[in-house]
């Protein structure tokens, strides 16, 4: 059967994946919620979605998304933020019955999507952006809230079926969400107010049946959240959720896609600062490891190992690399906040497809043994292969060779 997958990555502006659940208190005076935005703001956001993937009730796949995005708020217009956010999206697809190989996730295509969204929540999106997902969600209400208190507002989700369905337009999917403000809760001596949140979306889509291909003609699911509230800061902390949408092709297949989804948030410290630069290649002189050059640009700081030892024609990396990378893991340590894209690069030798192949297996046996040491787990730590796209040297000389035969370890800033 054929593997279908859909991304349902779910965007928030302001997230934390974990957090220490305590006792709700109760209050009783009333609170006004909005949201504040501040230009300058930089953030990124990693969400995860765990999914499973039912074709005609029975289960054809288990999918786990991961969705990067970097956010800035490039002005305030009357408490209205103007966001400009940049998405990758990964995804681990699992067959049923099969078991994951991969220690990290692939880096994929990026796109931009630039909107406002109002004090109250309520977006002001093109159709044309397939990212956020979920819009308007918190919409607050005009009036002050105490615990117990309800209320109703329209939002929508917009969901990508390029991939599977070969559609070039976002599927829109309108609902009313129910909100209820239960009341609030102390987190590591943060205070903050749960919101939670029910919505339920059917849409048909009548004019897409005339056209060819297997495509949905309706769509209808739920959704429930229990959204954690920071209301000094004016944006959400957490969230979890649950979810469950379902597809009805034109042939009349159901597709359902049901799971759970979370997100964490850090700041994008900077890295290439030139004091940080100067510091990390100290530190590669220092270590004595031979063939690393820095190089930072607009992705962050990226340490480029030439010359990297393999065994022949393969990605299984030697010894003296091993013990090169354990002193690399020293340097890295030094940013925990910041995600680690790998980047494989070969020589011209063979066919480009083999050389690409080759670039990203080396990509991954490099992700995998830092992982294996510690340095990050696998939802902090990306993969990419160029090939021998990208040359830094001459490949008719076997020193130009030996310098394009390298993998680059971006230290991530955006």
């Amino acid at each position: 059967m054929k593997q279908l997958t859909i991304r349902f990555e779910k965007f928030f502006a302001v997230l934390v994946l974990a957090f220490v659940f305590s006792g709700f208190s109760g209050v009783l005076d009333a609170e006004t919620f909005r949201y504040r935005h501040s230009a300058g703001d930089k953030y990124r956001i990693l969400s995860v979605v765990s999914e499973d993937v039912l074709i005609n009730g029975a289960l054809n796949n288990h999918s786990e998304i991961v969705n990067r995005i970097s956010v800035e708020v490039t002005d305030v217009v009357d408490g209205t933020g103007i966001i400009s956010a940049t998405f990758m999206t990964s995804e681990e697809a699992v067959l049923a019955g099969e078991v994951s190989s991969k220690p990290a996730f692939v880096w994929s295509d990026e796109y931009l999507s630039v909107f406002s969204r109002d004090e109250l929540g309520v977006y002001d999106i093109s159709d044309s952006f397939f990212m956020p997902v979920v819009r308007n969600v918190p919409v607050f209400p005009e009036e002050d809230l105490q615990p117990g208190d309800t209320w109703f507002a329209e939002g929508e989700e917009a969901h990508d079926l390029r991939r599977t369905f070969g559609l070039l337009s976002p599927m829109l999917i309108p609902f009313v969400a129910e909100y209820c403000y239960e009341g609030t809760t102390e987190v590591d001596g943060k205070t903050l107010h749960l919101i939670t949140v029910e919505y339920s979306m059917y849409a048909d889509y009548p004019a897409k049946v005339s056209t060819a291909g297997n495509v949905p003609v309706s769509a209808m699911g739920y959704v429930n959240q229990e959204i954690f509230w920071d209301n000094e800061a004016g944006a959400i902390e957490t969230y979890d959720e649950t979810f469950s949408i379902v597809l009805y092709t034109k042939s009349g297949t159901r597709i359902e896609y049901r799971g759970t989804s979370s997100s964490e948030i850090t700041e994008r410290p900077t890295v290439t600062a030139l004091d940080t630069v100067a510091n990390v290649q100290k530190q590669i002189d220092e270590l004595d490891i031979e063939g690393a050059v820095v190089i930072a640009d607009e992705r962050g700081l990226t340490l480029s190992l030439e010359n990297i030892q393999f065994k022949a024609d393969s990605s299984y990396l030697q010894e003296s690399e091993k013990i090169k990378l354990r002193k690399i893991a020293g340097i890295l340590e030094s940013f925990p906040d910041n995600d680690l894209l790998i980047s494989g690069h070969t020589a011209r030798a063979g066919s480009e497809e083999s050389c690409q192949t080759l670039s990203e297996k080396r990509a991954q046996a490099v992700a995998d043994f830092l992982q294996s040491i510690g340095v990050k787990d696998k939802y902090h730590i990306y993969t990419r292969g160029y090939g021998s796209s990208v040359p830094v040297a001459d490949n008719a000389t076997a020193e130009g060779m030996a310098r394009n035969r390298r993998v680059e370890i971006t230290i991530m800033e955006m």
